[in-house]
């Protein structure tokens, strides 16, 4: 294994220690308790959100923390959810005295420790709504979650809430939002080689020269079926398929297509191309979109293809001005 680290204990301390070193005029970060937050704090009678999870999946969400987006986020050791104490932490940084919004992705470890922090949270009186990500259509149930799990459809739900927060709006008003974008959004993966956990030192599953995995999560677990692999085309019109069959794809469409954290943007530009065309043949077209990484699964080569069905309102929020250190438009 080689990898650009110290040491396989302290790559998530270092990672956020150059976070902080990167961007000082936008962010704090806590080292001690691993709390990313917004360097202006909390904004007074504004609902924050806050959200977290395992580290490795970069730029997600510490990245997306900032005006528009997260008032806090909180990463966990890799593919680690975070504790209890480190959510209540964020929570109380994100919290303005409008309540928080807690934007949990469908994996047991998150769901379950940000349940318990939201219920601690409670008993000091402050407010928390929960909205659980669960986009993904690849598989009903996986070695981490009961249920579909929750991928890039939560970077969606982050900027459209997250844009609906700024605009002053309550936190019943906010957690609505987020529910309907996580509703009206879908993901599906693929992987072309699997990533290497530094801890673990080597990938989390073996693939052929000559295979793909189907259906990959973002904490390196394999998919629902492995295949040969095939021209661009091909590999995106499965993807494409298995969305479009789980929610018809028509009108005004999002689309991110993310690259898991090994595929050139030449390659991932390419498979947008191709999900255009997708579309099109469907009556569909694509209104906004992201090209990049935003969801990672450390250095996995592959790419994950996430739908969201468009209203006007939802338009004008993924419109609005966002400045994060991965995520910034119109400011």
């Amino acid at each position: 294994m080689k990898k650009l680290i110290n040491d396989a204990d302290s790559v998530v301390t270092d990672a956020l220690a150059g976070l902080a070193a990167a961007h000082p005029r936008l962010l704090g970060v806590d080292l001690a308790t691993r709390i990313v937050y917004r360097r202006q704090g909390a904004t007074p009678g504004k609902v924050g959100l806050v959200s977290g999870g395992g580290s490795g999946h970069e730029p997600l969400h510490a990245g997306f923390v900032g005006y528009g987006m997260l008032g806090a986020a909180c990463p966990g050791e890799i593919f680690t959810s975070p504790v209890p104490d480190q959510i209540i932490e964020a929570t109380t940084r994100a919290d303005g005295g409008a309540g928080v919004l807690h934007v949990v992705k469908n994996y047991t470890g998150d769901v379950l420790n940000f349940e318990m922090a939201a219920e601690l949270c409670a008993e000091e009186g402050l407010e928390v709504a929960t909205v659980l990500v669960n986009d993904d259509v690849a598989v009903k149930d996986s070695l981490y979650t009961a249920g579909r799990r929750g991928t890039g459809a939560t970077v969606f739900v982050e900027k459209i809430a997250g844009a609906l927060a700024e605009s002053g709006a309550s936190l019943a008003e906010v957690a609505k939002v987020a529910g309907e974008v996580n509703a009206r959004s879908r993901s599906f993966g693929v992987a072309l080689a699997a990533c290497t956990v530094p801890a673990a030192g080597k990938p989390t599953f073996e693939l052929d020269e000559s295979e793909i995995e189907l259906g990959i999560g973002i904490h390196g677990e394999p998919g629902r079926s492995r295949a040969p692999a095939a021209p661009l085309r091909e590999v995106v019109r499965i993807a494409m398929d298995a969305v479009h069959e789980d929610m018809p794809l028509s009108g005004e469409v999002l689309v991110m297509v993310n690259g898991m954290g090994g595929t050139p943007l030449i390659e991932l530009y390419g498979a947008f191309a191709e999900v255009a065309a997708y579309l099109a043949e469907k009556g569909a077209t694509p209104e906004r979109s992201l090209v990049g990484n935003y969801v990672t699964s450390l250095d996995m080569q592959g790419f994950s293809v996430t739908a969201c069905l468009l209203t006007g309102e939802l338009r004008r929020l993924w419109d609005a001005p966002v400045e994060t250190a991965a995520l910034r438009w119109g400011r």
